[in-house]
């Protein structure tokens, strides 16, 4: 596929089929790149179909975006009333709010793509890209899904191609400049840290937590681990795009050695909660969990597991620790920051896409969580 200024561009199913070298020439130095990417595509993901998208100047790689299609239900991002509404109208008519999808961007994670040289340009060439992907999946909406402000200056291009910007659910980080998870806590607000030491006190007269740290597990931890996070995954009444395979786990340790590590606790031998981490010098990302519910809140899980990756944090240096969307007021109360997302949605059917652009205000997720409207306020 052609574009102006020689600009060419490759769609391609796998990761592996770009050579690496194109692929970090451009795409951002994080964690979920291409390693992360090829274990996404090892495992099965029956309800994604994965594609990625290169931009050549010539020989030189200018431009690199991940992408997946899925079917998504605009009931998806609402709650309360209007939700109880349209699950209603979803009996009438099952089909009328789910549309076939392509996201720019991965089913986890911040949004992100790769640009070099000619800015303007590169994201013309991904944006005809990612068009072509829809026609071909014949998409009806195409969303870049979670990016963060610092996106905005790129992509004004998108905003001109008819795109809207929605503000999403935020994820949330925070510096770890303490020396002790005693000097942690001393942070906090007198309420979050007199609450925090009761639960550990609690916890820590009950029966003895045993925590192991692993970089791979056994395919029998794996089962019970998935167990653990499917618990947590049918619990949680906020917006899920992705539902992880067994094979993820052991495909990601395989793939990133150096990068992954799995959190156990046991309970009398028995895993009563677990969390999948990525690791660098500087990062750790506290990316998914699961819990024995029968378990979790009489020895107070959450709080422990939280305080455990936190030690282990301090005790190797590591200058951030991010922990994704939901769960917002235990959150705020341990002292995280709210990073805002965005993302920008167009219907490729051009003249229903005012209509889509009209629905935005029902659209955006943060109407609908009580803490991140506090923070809306608070904020203005």
């Amino acid at each position: 596929m052609e574009n102006n200024k020689n600009f060419k561009t490759k769609i391609f199913r796998k990761i592996r089929q770009i050579p690496r070298q194109d692929w970090d020439a451009v795409f951002p130095d994080v964690l979920e790149s291409y390693d992360f990417l090829a274990s996404i595509d090892d495992s099965p993901f029956p309800q994604f179909s994965f594609s990625y998208i290169m931009v050549y100047d010539g020989d030189t790689p200018v431009g690199a975006a991940p992408s997946f299609t899925m079917y998504f239900a605009f009931d998806m991002t609402v709650q309360g009333m209007l939700k109880k509404a349209l699950v209603i109208f979803k009996r009438i008519f099952p089909s009328a709010l789910d549309h076939k999808v392509l996201m720019c961007g991965m089913p986890m994670a911040q949004g992100r793509i790769g640009i070099a040289g000619d800015h303007e340009g590169a994201i013309k060439a991904i944006i005809a890209g990612l068009e072509e992907v829809a026609h071909r999946e014949k998409a009806s909406l195409l969303i870049l899904k979670d990016f963060s402000k610092d996106y905005a200056p790129l992509f004004e291009p998108f905003l001109r191609q008819g795109f809207a910007k929605i503000e999403s659910l935020p994820s949330t980080d925070m510096e770890i400049n303490f020396k002790s998870f005693d000097e942690y806590l001393d942070t906090l607000s007198p309420i979050s840290r007199s609450g925090l030491r009761r639960k550990f006190k609690k916890a820590n007269a009950g029966i003895k937590v045993d925590l192991e740290i692993v970089d791979s597990m056994t395919d029998s931890d794996i089962s019970e681990a998935h167990g653990l996070y499917l618990q947590t995954l049918n619990k949680h009444e906020g917006i899920t795009v992705e539902e992880l395979p067994e094979e993820f786990f052991k495909n990601v340790a395989k793939n990133m050695p150096d990068r992954v590590k799995f959190f156990l606790w046991r309970i009398n031998g028995k895993m009563a909660a677990f969390a999948f981490c990525l690791v660098s010098p500087e990062l750790f990302i506290d990316y998914y969990l699961g819990f024995d519910y029968a378990l979790a809140y009489q020895h107070q899980l959450y709080f422990v597991r939280f305080r455990d990756m936190m030690q282990w944090c301090i005790g190797r240096g590591i200058k951030k620790y991010e922990m994704g969307v939901t769960g917002y007021e235990a959150k705020r109360r341990l002292g995280f920051d709210f990073i805002r997302l965005y993302f920008y949605i167009k219907h490729l059917n051009p003249f229903i896409n005012p209509i889509v652009k009209l629905l935005k205000p029902f659209l955006e997720p943060t109407r609908f969580d009580p803490v991140f409207k506090e923070i809306n306020k608070t904020s203005a």
